[in-house]
């Protein structure tokens, strides 16, 4: 994103004065996301994950013009028994990656859901839409034509990477963290993890700390 101001990644443990961001990751079973935080966090993939139950917590902190940035990134579970579960980890969140997978074209058209839903319920919220897998272009079934017409409709930020190869997965969170920083005041921030329930309470961490559980290997 141009215009952006320069992020770079930094470690350390967050001071109270450092500003502090809800990310939440949402989109179909298997399309990648919990590889791509795994990417980010521990520059790592691995070829098969169990699928994510109810939802994974990380923590992650970038520096924009020496300000540090601090992400607690939500990693949601895609199947479609835990889709009600949903919303307590997207609203008020200051971002939300909405993943597909670029060689599944369902997986595309439920990203539909997620982006109406964001924007029905979570209005405050930046979205970015992300098209995993690019390291599988000779399988893509979603045109990114296609894909950068809902983001133009939709106000989105469009971006295709690779968890696999890492393709992309660190400018994506550096240009969330620039843009976080730029709208300043205007973007809620969060103290302990930021879910909220169904009528505005907050609700413990109760993150499963990156660990998975289930069947479903889920790849790239």
């Amino acid at each position: 994103m141009a215009g952006m101001p320069q992020a770079r990644p930094s470690g350390g443990v967050a001071s109270p004065a450092q500003k502090k961001f809800k990310v939440v990751l949402l989109g179909e079973s298997g399309v990648g996301k919990s590889s791509l935080v795994l990417r980010l966090v521990k520059d790592e993939w691995m070829s098969s994950q169990h699928s994510t139950v109810g939802a994974s917590f990380f923590r992650h902190a970038v520096n924009v013009n020496g300000q540090p940035v601090n992400f607690d990134i939500w990693d949601t579970a895609g199947q479609e028994r835990y889709k009600s579960l949903a919303s307590m980890y997207y609203r008020g969140a200051a971002a939300a990656l909405v993943v597909y997978d670029i060689t599944n074209m369902d997986s595309f058209e439920r990203a539909r859901y997620w982006i109406q839903q964001l924007i029905a319920n979570s209005p405050e919220t930046i979205v970015v839409l992300v098209g995993n897998k690019i390291d599988k272009e000779s399988e893509r079934m979603v045109p990114r034509e296609e894909a950068k017409r809902l983001a133009t409709e939709s106000s989105l930020f469009p971006y295709e990477a690779s968890a696999k190869d890492g393709t992309r997965v660190v400018d994506i969170f550096r240009d969330i963290a620039a843009k976080l920083v730029e709208k300043g005041a205007s973007v809620p921030q969060v103290g302990s993890g930021g879910v909220v329930g169904r009528n505005g309470e907050k609700v413990p961490n109760k993150g499963t700390g990156g660990k998975k559980s289930g069947g479903c290997p889920c790849s790239s």
